[in-house]
């Protein structure tokens, strides 16, 4: 009875949003701004991810396959970049800085890349270092397979946890009967590796016939966030639902998020995936989507700039081109707000070593939060 009045909820709540994780839980206009958006970044197009250098400037991917270094106001093209495959969803996407980059200089880039037999492509982890404007001692990490030609979920968030682990993650390529509960196959996963590409030796999966041994969680469908939370340390992501069940999970080693036996969300065509919500030994999300908002990049608020905002957890939504912010007790979303309404779909969200936010914008560029109290 429980499964079939959830299933019922779902298909009603593409008609009506009110039935939802939590009914009175919808995102709300923002009462106060504590901020002014400014453009920092102009003439960006798919700004897909970007990262701060102890410089303060920033290395910014372009979906279209362009790294770009942004300092001191100007622009510069980086060369000796990786050649992406451009289809869908695929192209450069993110880009993140070793958390002891001043000693080491690594970057890690992710991108969709048709290395293989196979034609088509899938993602690609890499690291290089950057010098003269060019990328230099250019590593391939991972290199999800097999390639397909497909244009969807190639996933490619990039984080490090506290103890230096390098965790990514790849969608499931729009195949999901296939991937993402196959721990032999790619795809609907979240990996994990040393910084320098090599399978730690207590992965879940290491030992097990066939198995990917990188995988560190499975059962996802196409996560484009991927953070450490700053006081836990523990690696959090939020990933895109179908129609609806958009879902933010707290990432477990050996843990199966259920993807697609259960779901919050049913097909594009408004037909079930499954009839089912919860299964034993799958994982619930802290929180879910109903309808989908269709999340990329998050970023936890950690500084006093922005008022009450401290532990806050912001989440950019493409499919309805605002900045989310989720208020926070501990795993409990207590409620959201809608911040830069109309302003277009946002593609990433972080903080930066200021303690400011600074938001991507499709078609815009980057957007430094100025504190309305500074």
């Amino acid at each position: 009875m429980k499964n079939s009045m959830l299933s019922l909820c779902l298909f009603v709540v593409m008609l009506n949003s009110s039935c939802a994780q939590d009914p009175e839980n919808k995102a709300v206009s923002a009462s106060v701004i504590p901020f002014t958006a400014e453009l920092f970044v102009d003439e960006l197009q798919i700004p897909w991810g970007f990262a701060f250098l102890p410089d303060n400037s920033l290395l910014i991917t372009e979906k279209s396959g362009k790294l770009i270094h942004f300092s001191n106001g100007k622009k510069s093209i980086i060369s000796n970049t990786p050649e992406v495959y451009q289809r869908g969803q695929g192209g450069l996407l993110d880009v993140v800085v070793h958390p002891k980059y001043a000693e080491n200089g690594w970057i890690y880039i992710s991108y969709s890349s048709e290395d293989g037999d196979e034609k088509g492509g899938n993602t690609t982890l890499m690291r290089a270092k950057l010098k003269d404007n060019a990328l230099v001692e250019n590593e391939i990490l991972y290199k999800a397979g097999p390639n397909t030609t497909k244009g969807q979920h190639f996933g490619s968030r990039i984080a490090f946890d506290n103890e230096g682990y390098l965790y990514f993650s790849v969608g499931d390529r729009g195949a999901r009967d296939e991937n993402p509960q196959d721990i032999t196959r790619d795809g609907g996963k979240i990996y994990r590796l040393m910084d320098d590409g090599t399978v730690p030796k207590d992965n879940p999966f290491v030992g097990e016939n066939g198995a990917k041994t990188a995988i560190y969680s499975y059962g996802h469908r196409n996560p484009q966030g991927l953070i450490k939370h700053p006081e836990t340390g523990k690696i959090w992501d939020h990933e895109h639902g179908p129609r609806g069940g958009d879902e933010i999970n707290i990432i477990k080693k050996g843990a199966n998020f259920g993807w697609p036996i259960i779901t919050y969300g049913i097909n594009y065509s408004g037909t079930a995936i499954t009839d089912k919500t919860q299964m034993e030994g799958m994982e619930q999300p802290i929180h879910y989507w109903v309808p989908s908002i269709a999340p990329s990049g998050m970023a936890f608020v950690t500084s006093d700039n922005y008022g009450d905002w401290k532990g806050s957890l912001l989440v950019g939504s493409l499919a309805f081109q605002y900045l989310e912010r989720l208020i926070m007790d501990g795993n409990k979303v207590l409620s959201r707000e809608k911040l830069m309404e109309g302003e277009g779909r946002v593609r990433d969200v972080r903080e930066g070593p200021d303690g400011l936010i600074y938001v991507a914008v499709e078609g815009k560029g980057i957007y430094k939060l100025v504190p309305k109290n500074n």
